[in-house]
């Protein structure tokens, strides 16, 4: 994101603060960073430069968190799938960099399912196209926007708060919280 305010002559944002617009897709991550850096361009002047600028990166720092792998192993055979805001195409890539991409039946994000999380019509298709019922299904998120997204669908929601902000869940508690991706109960991700 700060590549793309340089690039568009603003200063660079805080981390911090960068960190805390992320979680509701590449389009509000730039229309809050540019509101709090003062730029005078739309969304949509910025966005395609910020997706090129993503594109270019996308494997620089992103890695696993610690017992991902353990527990995506642990999980088979369940029918796993991925369902972000981030674009799908870039979604798939960084799954496919980082050696875990054939755990999931599916990987969507934007622009693979007519709305964003927390609309829970993505989970709905997912669900869908496994055969899934409320009941045995589980969305597994590390926002507050997760939880939404599984309240609004009738699925279970469990939390992980080793994720990107662990006080996500203060205000929407889901039904589990997970310290260690090896402690994501099985009989829950069905």
């Amino acid at each position: 994101m700060n590549r793309t305010l340089e690039a568009a002559g603003a200063l660079p944002l805080d981390l911090t603060l960068v960190r805390s617009f992320v979680g509701e897709g590449a389009r509000r991550l730039v229309e809050k960073s540019i509101g709090a850096a003062g730029v005078p361009l739309s969304v949509d002047d910025l966005l395609p430069l910020f997706l090129e600028h993503y594109r270019e990166v996308l494997l620089d720092k992103t890695r696993l968190y610690t017992g991902i792998a353990e527990a995506l192993r642990a999980l088979a055979p369940r029918r796993l799938a991925v369902l972000t805001n981030k674009p799908g195409d870039m979604s798939r890539a960084i799954l496919s960099g980082l050696g875990v991409a054939h755990h999931f039946d599916w990987i969507w994000g934007a622009g693979d399912v007519p709305a964003r999380k927390p609309d829970p019509v993505g989970l709905h298709r997912l669900m869908d196209a496994a055969n899934s019922l409320p009941e045995h299904t589980a969305f597994i998120g590390d926002s507050a926007i997760d939880v939404k997204t599984a309240r609004a669908a009738g699925v279970h929601a469990i939390g992980v708060t080793y994720g990107f902000d662990p006080h996500a869940f203060d205000q929407d508690p889901p039904d589990v919280r997970v310290a260690d991706p090896r402690d994501v109960p099985p009989s829950s991700a069905e």
